[in-house]
């Protein structure tokens, strides 16, 4: 029994029957426990677990389908198991999806600032959206990039006052949204998981879902129609996860960094 598992179980009171591997945690711990119940439970880690469970409960609050948080301290969380048979749910996805965006905030940022592993997520509050993008989300990444890649992130920044909206709705994020975090079943969505949510501009959320891969056209049909001049933004939405990636995993994701600047022409 691995002391991930141990402390799931502690956390719900209960005795440990068994412990099961599960894959799909690269920036976390990630097991499923049986208990001596036979209730079953997922249990991981993380940079901040009472932040990702703070986030689960703002995504079920607004009717959304995520796991339920069932215990939570500062090293560990507890979430339901969720139906995940998998599917084509592209239709009701675009459902689940607006109705997330459906909720705003009153600000850009979240109340906590996050983690993807090593990396951190800035959420201080703004009211000024090209500058969130640019200071929180693009030139936080220049200290750690080399002198090529720095000039060119700081030449975009420089532009997005013009190219970003000043002031776009502030939607509820998921903020991780890409296919490995949407649980299907039957034919329907049936969990969003692992958040790293925030309130922003809602086509961020919707560049990160087809950075590796996009959805079919039954997916836009029930989401909505695409603001105006949302392809040109995708590539500048698209530079925050890749820019990630390449400061999680290396030099592989240069490429893709470099495709997106070469997007935004700078």
């Amino acid at each position: 029994m691995t002391p991930l598992a141990e402390r799931g179980a502690a956390l719900l009171g209960r005795r440990l029957a068994r412990a099961e591997p599960m894959s799909g945690g690269n920036l976390s711990g990630l097991v499923r426990i049986v208990l001596d119940d036979d209730s079953a439970a997922i249990v991981k880690d993380g940079p901040d677990p009472l932040a990702e469970a703070g986030m689960l409960r703002a995504i079920r609050a607004a009717g959304i389908p995520a796991p339920e948080v069932l215990a939570a301290d500062a090293r560990t969380l507890v979430i339901e198991p969720l139906p995940a048979g998998g599917g084509h749910a592209d239709a009701d996805l675009g459902r689940v999806v607006a109705r997330l965006h459906a909720v705003t905030g009153d600000a850009y940022g979240w109340h906590d600032d996050y983690a993807f592993g090593a990396v951190r997520i800035d959420n201080q509050r703004g009211e000024d959206w090209p500058g969130f993008w640019a200071e929180r989300r693009l030139l936080c990444h220049a200290p750690h990039l080399d002198a090529t890649l720095r000039r060119r992130i700081e030449a975009l920044a420089a532009t997005l006052p013009a190219r970003l909206p000043a002031r776009p709705r502030p939607a509820l994020l998921h903020g991780d949204l890409w296919s490995g975090n949407v649980l299907t079943d039957g034919g329907r969505v049936s969990g969003l998981i692992d958040p790293a949510c925030y309130h922003g501009h809602a086509e961020v959320d919707l560049a990160m879902l087809s950075l590796f891969g996009s959805p079919g056209t039954a997916f836009r049909a029930a989401y909505g129609a695409a603001e105006p001049g949302a392809p040109e933004r995708r590539a500048i939405y698209q530079l925050w996860p890749a820019l990630v990636h390449l400061r999680l995993f290396g030099s592989g994701y240069r490429s893709m960094v470099e495709a997106r600047l070469d997007a935004t022409g700078c």
